[in-house]
């Protein structure tokens, strides 16, 4: 069963201006949506109907089978507190309370506090060393995790976040991000307002609104392993370069997945982290050297054969690799004489049929 059902939903604000019309999706329990769309698409408002802090002019939405346009007010308040964790662009703390007071202060509202509880939550977001410092002496990082733990306090069904790294510098929007990671796998269900694609991309499904309307659903099982291909070849083409494969030297795509793809690999037995180090295990060196071996295959029939340019070949390239068989990249090598570099003389791992040609 569905933990959300939305109908029909559609929002008419004074003025005439419509801000959501006749949407309607659902989801799963422990599901990671993100909500991506142009400024003004609805975004925010089909967040805030989620959250019960507004409520709908025509549709419905069904939380758990409970329909929540047939609340009282008083049942709408309850929802929020019992069934809800909001995490927002700003962070809305209270400056003068400390990071556990503004932590506790979402269970004052639940008409219960549990001061070893806050202190454990925000000890989750590793904050447990900031516990009695002020908005004011925190980073805007550090912020945002309190926010998170305040979120998190009353152990909600949903966590609705809407564009929760807008306000952070790239280091800190990683680390919070691994934090989203490690609540999607702990089985928490977030939807997330986003405009960054590749932020995007790390949840199960995106739902793209144009215009208040549903423009489309994507789902990211495909992307996602096109994502593990591509983090096998950074840590193979750090290691070919004589370079460490630290997580901070990948690329700003990696740094943000390794919360999710990272730990999807670990899982499946093709990486191990250690000290920050990437660590191929046997699995992920035979993966991640097919993946070199396919790309760079390609990427030397489309400069050699076709006489792309460069650019164009590296990118023709990168879209090919995840779509050839072995069979194929065997045709591809025999076709091309078995070569030993790409194009700009780095080495194409060889494959059986090498050897037999040898």
């Amino acid at each position: 069963m569905a933990l959300i059902e939305i109908e029909g939903l559609s929002k008419l604000y004074p003025g005439g201006v419509r801000a959501l019309e006749d949407v309607g999706f659902s989801v799963e329990p422990g599901e990671w949506l993100a909500v991506m769309g142009p400024s003004g698409s609805g975004k925010t408002t089909l967040v805030n109907l989620l959250g019960g802090l507004d409520t709908a002019t025509s549709g419905r939405i069904l939380f758990d089978g409970i329909e929540l346009g047939g609340l009282t007010p008083a049942e709408y308040t309850r929802f929020r507190t019992e069934k809800v964790g909001f995490v927002f662009q700003q962070f809305h703390l209270v400056p003068y309370l400390t990071a556990l007071e503004n932590v506790l202060l979402a269970q004052y509202f639940h008409s219960m506090t549990d001061e070893a509880q806050a202190r454990r939550a925000l000890e989750g977001v590793g904050l447990g060393h900031r516990l009695n410092h002020l908005p004011a002496q925190l980073s805007t990082g550090e912020q945002q995790r309190v926010a998170i733990a305040r979120a998190l306090i009353n152990q909600p069904r949903l966590i609705l976040a809407d564009e929760p790294t807008g306000n952070l510098d790239e280091e800190n929007e990683a680390v919070v991000m691994q934090l989203f990671h490690k609540l999607h796998r702990e089985g928490h269900t977030l939807v997330m307002v986003t405009h960054d694609p590749v932020i995007g991309r790390l949840a199960d499904r995106r739902l793209e609104l144009q215009h208040g309307r549903l423009a489309g659903i994507t789902i990211y099982h495909e992307e996602r392993d096109e994502l593990v291909d591509h983090l096998l070849q950074e840590v193979w083409m750090l290691r070919e370069g004589n370079q460490s494969p630290e997580i901070a030297k990948l690329r700003r795509t990696a740094v943000l997945d390794v919360g999710g793809t990272l730990a999807r690999m670990a899982e499946r037995g093709l990486v191990r982290v250690e000290n920050s180090h990437v660590l191929f295990t046997p699995v992920g060196e035979e993966r991640a050297r097919d993946v070199m071996r396919r790309y760079r295959l390609a990427e030397r029939l489309f400069r050699d054969t076709f006489a792309l340019g460069d650019s164009e070949a590296e990118d023709t390239a990168c879209k090919f690799e995840h779509i050839i068989s072995p069979e194929v990249t065997d045709r591809i090598c025999r076709f091309l004489g078995h070569p030993g570099t790409c194009p700009h003389g780095n080495p194409i791992p060889p494959g059986a049929c090498c050897s037999r040609a040898g």
